[in-house]
């Protein structure tokens, strides 16, 4: 899942078991402005993909998920908002707080229920595609002492 760099372009993966479509967003090296679309294919399992042969390491990007908007029944798409990879290593930008970023429109008679149109791109962090780290391998406890041994989860 994420994007991962190669010799060739990069691959991204983006797990949603409710979405009807998956756009990625391309941005300058800036994160100020958006460059190109490309919708991902899919799903496959839940799991929306895509290869850019042109993109490298560095590259700056976002998704656009469409579905339904039911607040009532938990979906809240709204293709309106660029979304960080949950799987991303990396991100470039800081969050500006603008009515832009909720998926509601504040103020509305509907509340919470509502939706925004606005465009919120311009006031979040982009994803950063990046090369693989290279993984290092724990130090485990000899065998037969796995009382000494902690287990940690992190992303």
């Amino acid at each position: 899942m994420g994007s991962t760099v190669g010799a060739l372009g990069v691959n991204f993966a983006l797990f949603s078991e409710h979405a009807q479509k998956v756009v990625l967003c391309v941005f300058d090296v800036e994160g100020s402005q958006e460059i190109a679309r490309y919708e991902l294919f899919g799903p496959t399992d839940h799991v929306w993909h895509g290869f850019l042969p042109e993109a490298k390491a560095g590259t700056l990007y976002g998704y656009r998920v469409h579905g339904a908007y039911e607040p009532d029944a938990g979906h809240r798409f709204n293709p309106n908002k660029l979304l960080l990879d949950p799987y991303a290593k990396d991100w470039c930008g800081q969050l500006h707080w603008n009515d832009a970023i909720f998926g509601y429109e504040r103020g509305h008679a509907d509340g919470t229920r509502s939706f925004d149109t606005r465009d919120s791109a311009p006031y979040v962090p982009k994803s950063v595609a990046i090369e693989a780290l290279d993984a290092v391998k724990p130090l485990t406890p000899a065998a037969g002492c796995i009382a000494d041994a902690v287990i940690l989860e992190a992303h």
